[in-house]
């Protein structure tokens, strides 16, 4: 089972190398790895030359966004399995792959899996600050704003070939409507119970208050243009449902 890998990235020099150093140091043999860089200007393309021979594709060009770097991504990836490790994120250990292909091939009939997610310092990623658990995940629990974390989001390619790639339309939440559109189409995913990623604060996805209330309104319409009814004030729910997750594994 080859899985294909994405670091989307731009202006990333503080922490692309050890998003490399994760995904090389895997002990599963059968990855594909592919950077798609935004055209960036400080020293991440210097860093990322380095370890050219290590990593299959590697794209540096403007784009539309983090959105449109993730479909060039996977219209670029030959796996047939895709997911994203973002460039301030790492992977909980040189297991991470071996233990979802392992998952995947337990469960032949899924076409994805998802998983949990520790928040760390940004200058220490030893240091965990928050547990984000994706136990109560669910097709129900979706229009109350709740999704699984997207870094330990990996699925067959051929949901991407049926069903579609990120919308560009949304700024703040592609990344939700597209899971939703996945099992609302009727994708089968499943939980994957272990710590995949860990997460940098102060990321595009947790930094922001106006960033917030956006993506919610996102959200609304993201439910609602795949037929799943909620509100903004149902949405907003989301905050004690995830104060739970954090807290239980």
């Amino acid at each position: 089972m080859k899985i294909s890998i994405i670091t989307v990235c731009f202006n990333s020099e503080e922490t692309i190398r050890d998003t490399i150093e994760s995904v090389l140091s895997q002990d599963y043999d059968d990855i594909e790895y592919l950077i798609i860089d935004g055209l960036s200007n400080d020293n991440t393309m210097r860093i990322v030359s380095q370890y050219r021979n290590k990593i299959e594709k590697i794209i540096s060009e403007p784009d539309r966004g983090i959105y449109d770097a993730m479909n060039k991504g996977i219209h670029l990836s030959t796996g047939s399995v895709v997911g994203m490790l973002n460039s301030d994120d790492v992977f909980s250990g040189v297991d991470a792959i071996s233990k979802l292909a392992l998952f995947l091939s337990d469960n032949p009939d899924l076409d994805g899996a998802y998983a949990d997610l520790v928040f760390v310092k940004r200058d220490k990623i030893d240091k965990v600050t928050r547990f984000y658990s994706s136990k109560f995940f669910s097709f129900c629990t979706v229009r109350f704003g709740f999704m699984c974390p997207h870094p330990t989001f990996y699925v067959k390619r051929k949901l991407f070939d049926s069903f579609g790639f990120y919308k560009l339309g949304y700024r703040a939440a592609a990344d939700f409507e597209l899971i939703v559109r996945f099992m609302k189409r009727g994708a089968a995913l499943g939980r994957n119970a272990t710590v995949m990623v860990r997460m940098r604060e102060g990321g595009i996805s947790t930094t922001g208050f106006w960033q917030r209330i956006h993506q919610n309104f996102e959200i609304v319409r993201a439910c609602r243009e795949n037929g799943i009814y909620t509100n903004i004030f149902m949405v907003a729910l989301k905050v004690p449902m995830k104060l739970i997750g954090y807290l239980v594994r």
